[in-house]
């Protein structure tokens, strides 16, 4: 994981590098989320989704049509997925919060409509993790995921909409209870920023 990490962050700052800063703004970000954990195993299925929030920073520097937008995102999130084991069915509610560290390069259409993606890296400071079972046992979750995000994005004025899709490359955990099970973080994120300059 430390690799990947290693190899995320030097390929964005070389591409950073290779932009002309003809355009810099700055400003605070928040938002809404919709996530879910999905899972597979013999055992275990994906089921509700979360209703989560974030709040942060944002930053974007580019030219005219080509930009980059990296973001430093407080996110809380999550969702539920349930174990099946012959007529005994429990749910859990897995609740997540992080540091997610967005990249996003994109290009600009007349101006105001933006299309854009790139990869995320989500530090996480906090879970937790309850079921309808009498007792439920502490994951073992990772604590440093990488993910991509895409998407559009609105510019009015000083305001930005951003409307992204984030879905997991690493895995949360690879088993449960001694039960195997890739548990992964997916959600769709709606985001206002201001730009402040």
């Amino acid at each position: 994981m430390r690799r990947m990490s290693i190899i995320f962050f030097l390929t964005q700052i070389l591409t950073i590098a290779t932009l002309s800063a003809q355009e810099f703004s700055i400003g605070p970000k928040i938002g809404v989320s919709q996530g879910n954990i999905s899972v597979n195993g013999n055992t275990f299925s994906t089921s509700n989704d979360k209703l989560g929030y974030h709040a942060g920073l944002f930053a974007r520097l580019g030219g005219n049509h080509i930009f980059i937008q990296p973001e430093v995102l407080y996110t809380n999130t999550g969702g539920e997925f349930k174990s099946t084991q012959g007529s005994s069915t429990v749910s859990y509610t897995a609740q997540f919060d992080k540091i997610d560290v967005p990249i996003m390069a994109g290009f600009k259409i007349a101006n105001f409509f933006r299309l854009q993606a790139g990869p995320t890296l989500a530090f996480i400071l906090d879970s937790d993790l309850s079921s309808t079972a009498t007792t439920t046992a502490a994951p073992d979750y990772n604590k440093a995921t990488i993910a991509y995000q895409a998407g559009l994005g609105l510019d009015l004025a000083n305001l930005i909409i951003d409307f992204k899709y984030e879905g997991a490359l690493g895995k949360l955990g690879e088993s449960y209870v001694g039960f195997p099970t890739d548990q992964r973080q997916n959600q769709l994120m709606l985001s206002l920023g201001i730009r402040l300059f």
